[in-house]
Order: C-alpha cells, then structure tokens, then sequence
C-alpha cells in the first residue's frame, strides 16, 4: 500500500506548497502521518529525505527505510535566514556586516535611495515592492516625507564572490527629526550622503554631516538624481569639497528613480564602510535604538548587538528600567519582521518578550542577560557596565494637548505613553486649565512635529484634541532672585515681580541663491534677528547666518523664507545662548472674559502689533453668535487692540403687515432684552484654529487696523 507524505510549507512570504508521494520498501506504523512545517527561510526547498529524517529514518544504500541515531534538527534551520556568516558563537566573524544610515536634506530621494537596495539585492520580490516601501505609516505617504527611521537588512554578493550582510537605516530628513537622525548614527558605522545632483548642498545637509563627523564615521557621499535635466554633478561635487571638505573624486553618481549607479554604491559601502568592532567574547550587551508598541505582543524592541549574543528563551535585562523579561521571539529585519534563532555581534535586530509596561524598554537602554547580569553582581562586579546610550532630546517649544471630552484623559495618557515608545524626543506633563480642563503640557521639536504627534494621536489612538499656541521656555528672575522656567504664557509671572526677562536665542544658517539674499535679510531683521555672516559657497549660492530669538523661528518662519525665495532656500538652526528681552504677556479677554490658553508672550515694541493681528485673527475663526461678542488684547489692565464679532440678526417684524409702529418697536425692544440676557448666561465656543491663529499672524503688517 502506497504511503502519501503530505509535507505543507505555509505561505509566509509568498512561499509555494510542496507536496511529495513515494513509495518507501517498508513503513513504520509511526510515521503514517502528514508533516506539516513552518518556514520562513527564504531559500530552502523541502525533499523527502529531509522530511524522513524529522520523523528519525532514512534511506540506506539498498534504497529501504532504516532508522538513525538522532534526528536533525530541521526546525532551527528553518528559523535561521540565510546569512553569509554560519559559525557557531565561538569563533563568530563579523567582518562581512556593514551597517550604516542614509542621510540627507528633505526630498533629495533618500526613501527612493532604500527601495533600490532593497529591489536590487532581490530582498523584496517584484511583486510586494511599492513606492517608499520603508514608509509604512499613510500620514509618511500622504505627506510625501520621512517621519521615522526605519531599519532594513538585505543579503548582497560582491564582485570579490563573498556574500555580505548589510543593514542600513532610512532616517528623516527634517529638521523637525533630527534626533531620530543622531539616534541612527550612533548604531553605524557608515553614512551614505546623499545630495541632490540639481539642488546642491542644502542646510540639513550639512547638519546631518556634522552629526555624523561627530560620531566619527565614514561618510560616502552620493549624487542623486542625475537623471534631471538640471543636474550639474561637476558643481555639486565641487561645493561638497569646499564647503565639507569629502573627497568627492569617487563619489556615485546615481539615479535612485531609474536605478543608475545601484550596484557602484553597494561595491562602495562594501569597500568603504569599515565593519562592526570585533567581538570582545565579554558579557551580552545590545544597544535600543528604536522601539513600538504592539497590541498584540507588546513592546517591540529595535537593537543592535555590541556584545555577545541573543537568542530566543533567553531572559534578558534592561539595565536602566531594571526590569527582566523571557525573549519569545527575536529577528531581523528585512524589512518585516522575520524570526531567526540566534543575533551575535554586530548584527542588527529586534525582540518582545510580553513586555506590557512601555516604560520598561526605553530608546537608549542596554540589554543584557540576566544571569550574566547576576553573576557579575555575586562577583562583587556591580553587574555589567551599560553602553553610553543617547543624549537626551532639548525641547525647542511646548504647547498644551487637551481631550475635548474629558472622559478621554486617561486615553490620552495611555495613547501618549505608547506614542513616546516610538518617538524617543517627546516629553509631556500633566497640566490643569480652567477653561480646558485636564490635558497635559508636551515638548515638540518644531511645528512640524507638533503636528504630526497631534495627527498621530488623533488617527491611530482616535482622539479629537485641542493644541494650544506653542511657546517657547523662557527664564524669569524674579524680585526675590529666583529663576523661573516659564513654559507656558499663563505661567507668566506679573510685571511687578519679574526682575529680568530672559529668552532662547539660536544660531540660524539659511543656505540659497545669492539673488534672494537682500529679501531674506529683510526677514531677518523683521524677526529681531542678528547678522553674523555671509558666505558665498558658489558664485550663484550663499549661507547667511543669523542669531535670533527662538520665539520668531517657531511661528511662521518657515513659511515665509520659503516664500520670499520662491521655494530655493533651506534653514537649520541650533539653540545657543539665553538673552534677556523686554518681553510682555499678551493676555485676550472675550467678552471681558480672560481666555489663558488664547494668552502669547510677546516683545515688547511688537505687542501692538501682535495684539492687533490677533484678534483680527480670532474674529475670522470664531463663529457669529446671536448677541455681540467683543474680543480685546491687553497688557495686564491696559487693553491695546479690540475688535468685535456683530451679532446675527433674526427678522422679529417679518410677521408685521403694517399697522402702528410701536408693535414693531415692542417687538425689537424684547428681542434687545434678549440678546442682553444672553450675552449675560451664553457661552462662546472657540474652535481649534483660533488656538494657532497666533501662528497665523503676519509680522510684517502694519500698525493700522
């Protein structure tokens, strides 16, 4: 009687179904059965000899079924990708891994850059690849930019015949995001520069060099886009050497959209980029770069191995938490999430082990085994020595984040707490308004990214919310010599206690034409700014770099340098100094009503000013009601610019056809008592784009009304 061997791999990853029948000489009662595997390996195709040898027989010379001694252990290669590196712990050799991160200014094809090394390396099949295929989430896409790094590993075999690993990291380009940036380069080895072959250097691209100069790493720059018909790769090269001082005699001239010049940067990353530092053989230790939260499995951590080795079961340490958890899984990326039995030094990956509470695995923390951990400690060690981990991120503005339900307030405690899992550079706190309630005050980056986190929240954590005005952290030394940290307007002291005023100034460096330099001097100098210098990178191109107070950078900057430059010059800035200011808080009163979350600090000589766009600002957004709603802007008791919202009118004498004309003034007459009444008890809603109208504000207008 026929056997049938039915032996089914599961579709992970596009697999195909394997189904094999054979005849065996003779047949054991214990293996009539189907075998039934899991594989994620993406190159190992089942045979019938390797489905035997799970169940303990296989063929001998005569072609009969016989048993062996000890079944091979199928399932843990099954667990294993395919590597260029297949020895065991003992003698691991690293010196085929490359890993480095793309950097570059926003829209210079950093994303595209990533889609052709994945596409090349055949990483990710023909069918499943997709534009800005590391841009997983829809506000990424419907944006067209890069919000967070993302890790990716692929297999490539160069021209010397060796296969090397290579793991790279797709990093913003914003400088809202700058920190996800400095994050990523203290995982690497490398950095691949990416520049515009039209454009030129740009501002976050020199940032981004000094990052990474700063970590001391090896920067390969590469010229994108030379497909355009504007691309001048010559001069480009040639402001790279004068500006940076890179060595662009081999630089690649690529086109990440036709894929130019693929196969020259993975030969020069293989060339150029020097491997991870060999293993010491001392005590597990694995650096957290990045890190979700998953319903489902919890906190997903993102790590590199400095040190040692991970693998599944074992249970691991995170030093700073002081928390223990069980690994139930741990992988590589590729980019998904694909299990794999063992990471050694080196090698880049990631792990969960249900761990629930997202305070347990912080962006910066060093993994390690906790019964190395253990053992250190019974030495009289203290345990394993953490790795250096990140700098801290230095908020450059807060603003306040309420629910408009106030039964959401925990759900936005919770939403907040997964959402720093995955954004390491946002803090917040509790904050109590009179008018809003409980919400809680929250530390950006910049505009851009005050956005996002409120969109984030919003979409993902379904949560309608009201942000107020951002403002700056200014220092107040009051009469009694105390400094104050205000980071909020309402916060404030009164004039009569403040002693000095101080305020953040940063160092701004705007990279464009050289025709637009007069109109962006122009803004400068409207925006309190301080020239420093002048410099001409080209004949046609120049940095200007300015000093100015943060609290005009945070407003409307961005948006107007854009403008005054048709859309050609760029800005980075950096937080420098405290300067003092005559600085004043603006206070708006609705119906003579103080509105503190409507409140903004201001410099003195511009409050008029202020004040008068504001409410100009916050009639356009706030609805008509049916009684008259005045809006003020003051200075403590000293109103300084008013306006008002006239009321809408309902037609009472419509019903009169003529007759005496007191019936229709007794008509007008109580519906005048009505409108007071009202005015009295009635309450005036003010939609969310009446808290940024200050951001709207034009600091250019005049003083007239």
């Amino acid at each position: 009687m026929n056997l049938l061997l039915l032996g089914t791999l599961l579709a992970l990853g596009g697999f195909t179904v394997h189904t094999f029948t054979f005849t065996p000489t003779s047949r054991p009662r214990h293996i009539r059965r189907s075998i039934s595997l899991k594989s994620n390996d993406l190159g190992w195709k089942p045979t019938r000899q390797s489905f035997l040898r799970t169940s303990g027989y296989n063929y001998n010379a005569n072609n009969a079924l016989q048993p062996i001694s000890r079944a091979r252990p199928l399932l843990s290669s099954l667990q294993s990708v395919p590597s260029a590196h297949s020895s065991a712990l003992g003698n691991w050799d690293n010196s085929r891994i490359r890993n480095f991160s793309i950097i570059a200014h926003i829209d210079h094809g950093k994303s595209t850059l990533a889609d052709r090394l994945l596409e090349s390396t055949k990483t990710v099949a023909q069918r499943d690849m997709q534009s800005q295929l590391l841009d997983n989430m829809d506000i990424e896409r419907e944006r067209g930019i890069t919000i967070k790094l993302q890790a990716a590993r692929v297999e490539y075999k160069a021209h010397d015949g060796l296969d090397y690993t290579i793991n790279f990291i797709d990093t913003p380009g914003h400088v809202d995001f700058t920190y996800e940036v400095s994050r990523s380069l203290a995982a690497c080895e490398g950095a691949l520069l990416v520049v515009d072959a039209s454009q030129g250097i740009e501002a976050q691209t020199l940032a981004n060099v000094y990052l990474a100069l700063e970590n001391d790493l090896e920067i390969l720059p590469v010229l994108n886009k030379i497909d355009l018909p504007a691309a001048d790769p010559a001069r480009v090269k040639e402001e790279i050497e004068n500006t940076i001082g890179l060595d662009c005699e081999d630089a690649v001239e690529a086109s990440a959209k036709t894929g130019v010049g693929i196969q020259e940067i993975l030969e020069s990353i293989v060339k150029n980029v020097p491997p991870p530092p060999q293993a010491t053989g001392g005590s597990l230790r694995a650096l957290i770069f990045d890190s979700l939260y998953d319903p489902y499995k919890g906190v997903i951590v993102f790590f590199r191995v400095i040190d040692g080795a991970i693998k599944r079961g074992d249970k691991v340490r995170f030093i700073n938490s002081k928390v223990e958890h069980e690994i139930i899984e741990c992988g590589v990326l590729t980019p998904n999430q694909v299990p794999v039995e063992m990471l050694r030094a080196g090698e880049v990956g990631y792990m969960y082990g249900s761990i629930k509470d997202v305070l347990d695995a912080r962006v910066g923390d060093t993994i390690t085994l906790a019964s190395e951990w253990k053992a250190g400690v019974n030495a009289g060690e203290g345990g394993v020595e953490g790795l250096e981990g990140y700098k801290e991120s230095t908020p450059m503005m807060y603003a306040g984040l309420f629910p408009t339900d106030a039964d959401d307030y925990e759900t936005l405690r919770d939403s907040l707490g997964k959402l720093r899992l995955n954004d390491a550079s946002l803090s917040y706190e509790p904050e109590n308004s009179g008018a809003l309630g409980f919400g809680f005050r929250i530390g950006f980056l910049g505009l851009l990214h005050m956005e996002i986190i409120q969109e984030r929240l919003e979409r993902e954590y379904n949560l309608d919310l009201i942000v107020t005005a951002p403002s700056v952290v200014y220092e107040v030394e009051t009469n009694k010599g105390e400094t104050v940290k205000v980071d909020s307007p309402a916060k404030m002291p009164g004039a009569m206690e403040r002693a000095r005023t101080m305020e953040p100034y940063v160092r701004m460096e705007v990279i464009c034409p050289s025709e637009y330099n007069g109109k962006i001097m122009e803004l400068g100098q409207e925006r309190r700014g301080n020239l420093i210098d002048i410099k001409y990178l080209t004949p046609t191109r120049s940095t200007i770099v300015y000093e100015l107070p943060l609290a005009e950078v945070i407003t409307d900057f961005f948006d107007q340098l854009k403008s005054r430059s048709k859309g050609y010059a760029s800005m980075e800035y950096k937080l420098i100094e405290y300067r003092e200011s005559d600085l004043v808080r603006l206070d708006v009163l609705i119906n003579g009503d103080l509105a503190p979350p409507l409140s903004t600090v201001c410099h003195r000589d511009q409050a008029q000013r202020t004040g008068r766009g504001l409410v100009r600002a916050l009639k356009e957004h706030i609805p008509r009601q049916l009684f008259k709603v005045s809006l003020q802007a003051a200075i403590g008791a000293k109103v300084i610019a008013s306006t008002q919202i006239s009321p809408m009118r309902k037609d009472v004498t419509a019903k009169c056809y003529g007759g005496d004309i007191s019936r229709k003034k007794k008509l007008l007459k109580k519906q005048a008592a009505g409108k007071k009444r009202m005015k009295m008890m009635g309450n005036v809603n003010v939609p969310q784009e009446a808290f940024t109208a200050v951001l709207k504000i034009d600091k250019a207008e005049g003083s007239g009304d």
